[in-house]
């Protein structure tokens, strides 16, 4: 497995991992994506920014991570401090394909990597109430959980906020 920035010849493959996810996500309860968030401007946006992420396997796209330092304003719910700088996680996703190949650990280890190198001492991530997989996961990989949040583009979804403090 290969985690590198995303190109826009990615793309046509991040479309196409969203239309193998947001079903899975809807059949669980989990609403936090659809048919309009995330999308094609979003990740050209990330990817011009050069803040997004693919772990690929053997030449396909496996996973994505935006990788950012973009802070939810309400992330301030929880008592976060958001005069500090951190690596935040946005849309994590992995093709159901791939699930139980390490690949949302990898990215999350892109982020922890990301930190380090830029002097950071603060990984935060969020996920949708309703998401057992990473609420399951984020704590074996050191991430405290922070309590719940509501996001204003979001409405009316619950959403569990997470840090992880780097020594």
């Amino acid at each position: 497995m290969t985690i590198r920035p995303a190109t826009t010849a990615d793309i046509p493959a991040l479309l196409n991992l969203l239309k193998n996810v947001i079903p899975l996500m809807h059949e669980t309860g989990n609403f936090q994506w659809d048919d309009h968030y995330p999308n094609e401007t979003v990740f050209g946006n990330d990817i011009t920014k050069a803040q997004l992420w693919v772990a690929d396997i053997d030449g396909q796209l496996a996973g994505v991570a935006a990788l950012t330092e973009d802070q939810e304003p309400e992330y301030a719910q929880v008592g976060f401090d958001l005069s500090q700088r951190a690596v935040v996680t946005h849309r994590l996703a992995v093709d159901p394909a791939f699930r139980g190949q390490g690949v949302a650990v990898a990215l999350l280890e892109q982020a922890e990597q990301l930190a380090l190198e830029r002097g950071i001492k603060f990984l935060r991530i969020d996920t949708n109430s309703e998401n057992q997989g990473t609420q399951k996961l984020f704590p074996k990989l050191g991430y405290q959980y922070a309590g719940e949040i509501t996001l204003g583009f979001r409405p009316g979804l619950r959403f569990l906020a997470y840090e992880k403090k780097l020594n």
